[in-house]
């Protein structure tokens, strides 16, 4: 178990995977204001019925890859905590959350070719939004990486 001091000290290591974080928000917040600006001019014109089906393609997608990030997340975390190597445990969990973030923005990028497509503000704003909600379920957790640091610990001392 880390004391405290370790705790402490091992915080740091979660500023790069936050930065991560931190991007791949501002790349929602980019793909929102970039069709604000010049969204007129971005816009084409696809008949409505096959927009429907893209976009029914498009959510049903979205609604999968929200399980599979959280599996693909639990099962990359307990490798993490398993596999041998020398590897350091930030570069490990940086991987992990480098994947999870990968996954869930690309419903944020299903927003903006809906928008690209035809679609309204609306189809934009509830992908992001979903986005936005998958960056927050999958965000760089303390806890889970004290356990990762804890679990690759003690095997080291068996």
């Amino acid at each position: 178990m880390l004391d405290r001091v370790e705790r402490e000290k091992s915080k740091s290591d979660l500023i790069l995977p936050w930065t991560i974080v931190v991007i791949m928000f501002a790349m929602l917040v980019a793909y929102i204001v970039v069709c604000h600006i010049f969204g007129e001019q971005l816009q084409q014109s696809l008949p409505q019925n096959q927009r429907e089906l893209i976009r029914t393609i498009l959510y049903a997608i979205a609604i999968i890859t929200f399980p599979l990030t959280n599996l693909i997340r639990h099962i990359q975390v307990r490798l993490n905590q398993t596999m041998p190597g020398d590897d350091p445990s930030k570069s490990r969990y940086l991987l992990t959350v480098i994947v999870s973030m990968a996954l869930i923005e690309s419903v944020g990028i299903f927003g903006f070719v809906m928008f690209l497509l035809g679609d309204d503000f609306n189809t934009l704003y509830i992908f992001t939004g979903l986005s936005a909600l998958g960056m927050f379920l999958y965000r760089p957790k303390p806890d889970e990486y004290y356990d990762i640091i804890d679990e690759r610990n003690a095997r080291k001392h068996q």
